[in-house]
């Protein structure tokens, strides 16, 4: 398959090959190059929450926290 950069440096990615990698509007794209080509690859999302979990050393005993940072409550 072929195509045409553009003048503004654009490519058209053939639809064949958008739907057979899964390739939709707002996929990110990572490219490189190997011994003078042109690598694409698809750059899988990543859950925000999932990137954070397990960040914390230990449970936070919220009560606790506050005696801490603020003295007990009378």
């Amino acid at each position: 398959m072929r195509t045409r950069v553009s003048e503004k440096g654009q490519i058209t990615i053939p639809k064949q090959l958008r739907d057979q990698l899964g390739i939709r509007v707002g996929t990110e794209l990572e490219f490189t190059t190997d011994q003078g080509r042109l690598i694409g690859a698809k750059i899988e999302p990543v859950d925000p929450v999932l990137s954070v979990t397990g960040i914390a050393d230990a449970p936070v005993d919220t009560a606790g926290y506050l005696d801490e940072t603020r003295g007990p409550v009378e």
